[in-house]
């Protein structure tokens, strides 16, 4: 179910994205780095949070239209993109909303198993494709538009217990590349940016006991934080980074090449 928060959206003279998965972390901070430098901000979480309400709150004018949407199921990613759009123009897109849930192939039932796809897949790569298909056919009308996809280190890469979370990263950087290319003569950028390791909550959880393990493996010695992914987020999507449409910048401490 979508939800409309009773934010106005009043007339703008600077443009508006919509960043999903903007109520914390990775998201939030990219909404408050946009915001920072200007953009109206169309803010989205998975179900009408504190969390949700008080980034509302924090942005103040900025924030223009909240909405709880659960991603797991792709039809509803059109939706959302619609129901933003009525609420006032889109200029951007950051697709930034993805959950992680660790599976062992071997160890997990079936039931699990299927669960696990489903949402996966539902929340880091379908509800992201439906939504930029929806963007892009508005941007078109336009001739211009920006479309950011926020990945992950494990979509260049194997690991153990992160299979499908792994799936839907490589995918949606191969989306970015695709449609980066197949938009360009739309005049519609799209990008990329795939963390390694970052201090959010989400990746917290269960991480206490690897920390040392973790940080030995990232030569600048520290883990990114959201700050760090929102300021390359911020520059795809400005004027300034135009001409690099289909890259995906790592954003890993030079812990991984490829």
């Amino acid at each position: 179910m979508t939800y409309s928060s009773s934010v106005k959206i009043a007339s703008m003279t600077s443009r508006r994205v919509l960043v999903t998965g903007s109520s914390r972390g990775i998201g939030r901070a990219i909404a408050t780095k946009l915001a920072m430098e200007g953009w109206d901000i169309a803010l989205h979480a998975s179900t009408d949070s504190d969390e949700l309400h008080s980034i509302v709150k924090e942005l103040g004018k900025r924030a223009k239209g909240a909405y709880a949407t659960d991603l797991s199921e792709p039809d509803n990613a059109t939706k959302l993109f619609e129901q933003a759009l009525g609420d006032g123009e889109i200029h951007a897109l950051v697709n930034n909303a993805g959950i992680y849930m660790p599976m062992e192939l071997l160890k997990t039932t079936d039931t699990v198993f299927k669960a696990n796809v489903h949402r996966t897949l539902g929340v880091n790569f379908l509800s992201p494709l439906y939504l930029a298909r929806a963007a892009a056919k508005h941007f078109s009308k336009k001739g211009s538009g920006r479309i950011l996809n926020v990945a992950s280190r494990v979509g260049f890469r194997g690991e153990p217990g992160a299979s499908i979370y792994a799936a839907s990263k490589a995918a949606l950087i191969n989306l970015t590349r695709s449609m980066a290319v197949e938009l360009a003569p739309h005049k519609i950028g799209v990008f990329g940016i795939a963390p390694g390791w970052v201090d959010t909550a989400m990746a917290r959880e269960g991480m206490e006991e690897r920390l040392s393990t973790i940080l030995e493996g990232i030569p600048l010695g520290r883990m990114a934080t959201p700050a760090d992914c929102a300021a390359a987020a911020a520059f795809l999507v400005s004027d300034e980074a135009s001409y690099l449409s289909g890259v995906v910048i790592d954003i890993n401490g030079a812990s991984y090449f490829h």
